[in-house]
């Protein structure tokens, strides 16, 4: 499913026309956004959770030369489903 199908699906569900879906689905991926650039964990009762994980720094290897790379500490975004979503979907 892409954005546009995503608008589609929200619209009719929610019957809302395809532009308040849009201005919807923008708020919301655009808040959860800013709560994990404040360091902040978002969580969705029965969908799952978002947040942001460290990557300790390590040693990588590059395959082309077999030379070993510094590869420095970054924050990674993580999402953990629910337990009911996670069975549903299984």
């Amino acid at each position: 499913m892409n954005k546009n199908e995503f608008i589609e699906a929200v619209s009719s569900e929610a019957r809302l026309t395809k532009s308040d879906a849009a201005n919807a689905i923008d708020a919301v991926f655009t808040a959860i956004a800013k709560a994990l650039v404040a360091g902040e964990k978002v969580s969705v009762s029965g969908f799952g959770t978002f947040e942001v994980k460290v990557k300790p720094a390590r040693t990588g290897i590059n395959p082309a030369t077999k030379e070993k790379i510094a590869i420095p500490e970054r924050k990674a975004v993580a999402f953990k489903v629910a337990k009911n979503l996670k069975e549903s979907v299984n």
